[in-house]
């Protein structure tokens, strides 16, 4: 009996303890790994730098013939697949990490331009165009921003694919 009554009486101490820790207070998402108020910060920061940081296609197609430059395309990997800006490298947007960044695009001084679907009035796959607001372009320059990539310059015209001065390549 005295041995039965010792099992329960662990038993219920350790159920105790659980409970305990189940009703204790977690820190939230919010607080540990998420930071709205800081994005929001960095977005009012982009804001501003961005807008002297967007460039005619001509622009944009006589800066990707320099030295130290690189054309990120943001898109996913099949929709990169099916066209792109000759030249672009794909990292999909998901994907940027500090690591991942840093792998495709080296030196945080690299000059790095950047487009979306946005940029094509063409409207068809492999660039469907996407709300206004959540246009890539703007969630991509803020990202590399706050990553440390303050050298992005941002096509800023819309244009159509099948033009040959996009150098648009269909694979």
């Amino acid at each position: 009996m005295t041995r039965t009554f010792l099992i329960s009486l662990l038993m219920s101490t350790a159920c105790l303890a659980a409970a305990d820790a189940a009703q204790a207070p977690r820190p939230s998402t919010e607080e540990t790994t998420i930071d709205f108020g800081g994005f929001k910060s960095l977005t009012q920061e982009v804001q501003v730098y961005r807008a002297n940081r967007l460039v005619s296609l001509t622009q944009f197609q006589s800066m990707a013939r320099e030295p130290k430059t690189i054309i990120l395309d943001a898109r996913s990997a099949e929709a990169f697949r099916q066209g792109h800006i000759d030249g672009a490298i794909n990292l999909a947007f998901p994907d940027f990490t500090a690591q991942s960044l840093a792998a495709a695009l080296g030196d945080p001084d690299t000059r790095i331009l950047i487009y979306c679907n946005n940029n094509f009035e063409n409207n068809a796959q492999p660039v469907v165009l996407k709300a206004r607001p959540l246009a890539l372009n703007i969630q991509t320059f803020i990202n590399l921003y706050g990553y440390g990539y303050r050298n992005v310059y941002e096509l800023g015209d819309v244009v159509n694919f099948n033009d040959p001065a996009v150098h648009w390549v269909r694979r």
